[in-house]
């Protein structure tokens, strides 16, 4: 009897893709890239308008553990914002801020003095020409529904674009929009470890 082969595959999500295999409303949807091994399904989710990495298992059990808040696994992103945040604003960000009648999580979150080099995106962000934009990074230990837009307006400089560069140690490092690469063994036993080895 023939085993069902794992898969573990790192796909750099464009903007206006769903993190899922069915299409809805007119968006593109992860049935448009690939093709993907069998029963192969996104480890979390990014919104449509977000961009970045997305890992696609047939694992379960890593797919539980990658998204379960109570593992506290580490997620990484890039985020262009309306305006210039202080560090009041950026110490909110990090202490957390009430979404939902909650506070989030302790983030880190900093201002970054230069535009990172990214991909242009497919549908530019508006430009409005009297409200200048700037980014930072934020790293989060869990993944709340629009999480990061929800921080950033509560600050008063809402998102423009988002992109999530990192999950744990796994980067987007080598990948442009619509690409995806399996994952080497070396990081397939790294990530194990990470989630489900003590």
């Amino acid at each position: 009897m023939k085993l069902n082969r794992k898969s573990y595959i790192l796909f750099y999500k464009p903007y206006g893709v769903l993190s899922q295999f069915t299409r809805e409303a007119g968006y593109l949807s992860l049935a448009d890239f690939g093709p993907f091994p069998k029963n192969t399904y996104a480890a979390g989710r990014l919104d449509a308008d977000s961009e970045g990495l997305l890992l696609l298992t047939n694992d379960n059990i890593i797919k539980h553990r990658i998204t379960d808040p109570k593992f506290e696994h580490e997620r990484t992103y890039l985020v262009q914002v309306e305006g210039f945040p202080v560090e009041s604003d950026i110490a909110r960000l990090q202490n957390g801020v009430i979404i939902g009648g909650k506070r989030t999580k302790p983030a880190k979150v900093r201002i970054l003095t230069y535009e990172p080099n990214l991909p242009p995106r497919t549908v530019p962000i508006r430009f409005r020409k009297n409200i200048p934009t700037s980014w930072i990074k934020i790293e989060l230990l869990e993944g709340r529904n629009r999480q990061i837009r929800k921080m950033t307006a509560a600050v008063d400089h809402p998102t423009l674009r988002l992109v999530r560069t990192s999950i744990t140690f796994l980067t987007i490092h080598g990948l442009k929009p619509g690409m995806y690469r399996e994952m080497t063994l070396a990081e397939i036993d790294k990530l194990l470890r990470l989630l489900i080895i003590p």
